[in-house]
């Protein structure tokens, strides 16, 4: 190996650690972070497109972690398990709710505390729940619920004269 080798081969590894550097704040700072916290849960009809893993939130700010999803063999609800952050206290009275981040973008759970003097404790129950609204659903109500779509003509318009 000539000199050339020697210099190739340093600046190779140079690049090496630098994409190694840049790879580790990567993943360090990718906004995910460990679930630690106090959990909770909450019961919904269905949580079409939340994932495990997924963000918790109360007014826009990630406050905790999806943990689990179960369907309960006796209700059939499914049951979401969320660890929250513990600087975060809940209300008795807080909704939590499935929403999504845009028209087509993830859903995450979103809370709304409400005014109750009363904390959920550690590994409680959110009572209050509202499932995702379906896209499909809202568009189906529209197409099909429209007022005046169907009109007879004796409902008050005048028929059109025919030629002469």
């Amino acid at each position: 190996m000539g000199r050339h080798g020697v210099a190739e081969t340093l600046a190779g590894a140079v690049v090496l650690v630098v994409a190694a550097v840049f790879l580790a704040y990567a993943v360090l700072h990718s906004g995910r972070s460990v679930a630690s916290g106090y959990t909770l849960q909450a019961s919904f009809d269905h949580i079409d497109g939340l994932n495990v893993g997924g963000d918790v939130r109360i007014a826009g700010v990630k406050v905790g972690t999806i943990l689990s999803e179960t369907l309960d063999p006796k209700t059939y609800l499914a049951t979401v398990r969320m660890s929250i952050d513990p600087a975060y206290k809940l209300p008795d009275d807080t909704v939590a709710e499935i929403v999504s981040a845009g028209l087509l973008g993830d859903r995450y759970m979103a809370l709304v505390p409400g005014g109750s003097e009363q904390m959920i404790a550690p590994g409680g129950q959110i009572k209050y729940t509202q499932a995702p609204v379906s896209l499909e659903n809202l568009i189906g109500q529209m197409i099909f619920s429209q007022p005046g779509a169907q009109k007879k003509p004796d409902e008050g318009e005048v028929p059109p004269k025919a030629p002469k």
